[in-house]
C-alpha cells in the first residue's frame, strides 16, 4: 500500500500540464526516428481492424454503387439510341421537306415563266394570260407552305439536334462514372488486401522496442511526455496507453498508476525501498523491487506501474488477468516479478 500511495503521489506531481494525447502518434521533435515508427507501428495495429472494416463498407457502397452506375449506363444507352434514331428520322424529314420545297420553287419558276411568254404572245390571248397568272398564285401559295414546312422541320431538327447532344454527353458522363466506379473497387480491395493484422503490427512494434528504448534514454527530456487520464506517459506510447485505458473501461476494469518518475525520484525510492546500495544494488535485493536510477523504464515514461481502484497490482486482480490477456495488444509487457509493473519490453 505504501507504494501505491507513493505511486500515485509521483504521478500527480510529475504530470506534464499538456491536453490529453490528440493526434495518434504525434511525437516530440527531439524523439528519435525509431520511436516515431513504433508509435505510427502500434497506431497502425490499435486502428487496422477499424480501417478494414471501414474499407470493406466502403466495398460494399462502391460495388453497389458500380451496379447504380451500371444501370444508369444501360439507360444513358437507350436515351442516346432513341435520340440517334429520332435525329436520323428528322433529318431524313428535313430532307424531304427541303426537296418538295426546291420542287415547289421549280414549279413556280415555270409557271412564271410562261405567264411571262403568255404575256408577249401575239395575238395575246387573254385566258391563256389568265390561266398562266392562276398557275403562279397557286405555284406562290404551295412554294410559301412549303417554306413554312421547312422551317417548322428545321425547329423540330434543331430541338431532335439538341437532344441528341444532350444524350450522348448523358452517356458519356454515365460512362465515365461507371468507370470511375469500377476503378475504386480494386483500389479498394488492395488496401483490405495489404491493410495487414493488429497481431501483426504489434509484433512488428515489439521488435523494435529494445531499439526504442536504447534511443530514446539518452535525448529524452521530460517534454517528450505527456499526461493520460493523469498518468504521465512518453508521447510516443500515449495514444496506446489511453487505448488500453479506455478498453479495459469498457470491459469494467478501471487501470490507472504511476508512469513517468526522475531520477531524483528514482534515487529517492531506492532509499526508501531499501536497496542495500542506491547505484549498485540489484533491483531484487530492495524490499520493493526497484530499478538502479538510470536503468528504469519509468525515466523514460515508458513503464506504468499499474493500479486498479486505487490498489497495486497483485496476479489476482482482475486487471492482471485482463492486462494478462489483453496488454499486448497496447505494446506492454509485464515484469514477471512485478504483478503491477508493465513496459514497452517488459524490464
Amino acid at each position: 500500500m505504501r507504494k501505491t500511495r507513493i505511486i500515485t503521489a509521483m504521478a500527480t506531481a510529475l504530470a506534464v500540464a499538456a491536453p490529453l494525447v490528440g493526434n495518434p502518434g504525434t511525437a516530440h521533435a527531439a524523439v528519435p526516428g525509431i520511436a516515431k515508427d513504433y508509435s505510427r507501428i502500434m497506431y497502425r495495429s490499435l486502428t487496422v481492424d477499424a480501417t478494414k472494416a471501414a474499407l470493406r463498407r466502403t466495398l460494399a457502397d462502391q460495388k453497389v454503387a458500380l451496379k447504380t452506375r451500371t444501370a444508369e449506363v444501360t439507360a444513358a444507352t437507350r436515351t442516346d439510341a432513341t435520340a440517334r434514331k429520332r435525329l436520323a428520322d428528322v433529318t431524313t424529314a428535313h430532307a424531304a421537306v427541303h426537296e418538295r420545297l426546291k420542287t415547289a420553287e421549280r414549279g413556280l419558276t415555270d409557271t412564271k415563266n410562261k405567264l411571262a411568254r403568255a404575256k408577249k404572245q401575239r395575238p395575246r390571248s387573254k385566258n391563256a394570260v389568265t390561266r398562266a397568272t392562276k398557275a403562279v398564285t397557286t405555284a406562290t401559295t404551295n412554294r410559301d407552305a412549303r417554306r413554312k414546312r421547312l422551317h417548322e422541320a428545321a425547329t423540330v431538327l434543331r430541338a431532335a439536334q439538341a437532344q441528341g447532344r444532350t444524350a450522348a454527353t448523358g452517356l458519356r458522363k454515365a460512362t465515365a462514372a461507371r468507370e470511375a466506379a469500377a476503378a475504386a473497387i480494386p483500389r479498394t480491395e488492395q488496401r483490405i488486401a495489404t491493410a495487414g493484422t493488429a497481431a501483426g503490427y504489434a509484433a512488428q512494434a515489439a521488435t523494435l522496442s529494445a531499439t526504442v528504448v536504447n534511443e530514446v534514454r539518452p535525448k529524452f527530456t521530460v517534454t517528450d511526455t505527456t499526461s493520460v487520464y493523469g498518468v504521465t506517459v512518453h508521447r510516443n506510447v500515449a495514444y496506446a496507453f489511453k487505448r488500453m485505458v479506455d478498453d479495459a473501461r469498457a470491459d469494467g476494469i478501471s487501470i490507472s498508476g504511476g508512469g513517468f518518475r526522475t531520477k531524483a525520484r528514482q534515487i529517492e525510492l531506492r532509499k526508501i525501498n531499501g536497496c542495500p546500495d542506491v547505484w549498485t544494488a540489484p533491483s531484487s535485493s530492495c524490499r520493493v523491487p526497484t530499478a538502479i536510477p538510470g536503468r528504469s523504464l519509468h525515466e523514460l515514461g515508458l513503464a506504468v506501474d499499474v493500479t486498479s481502484d486505487g490498489k497495486t497490482l497483485t496476479r489476482k486482480s482482475k486487471a492482471f488477468t485482463w492486462l494478462s490477456a489483453n496488454a499486448a495488444k497496447y505494446g506492454y509487457v509485464n515484469l514477471p516479478s512485478e504483478a503491477w509493473h508493465w513496459s514497452i519490453t517488459g524490464g
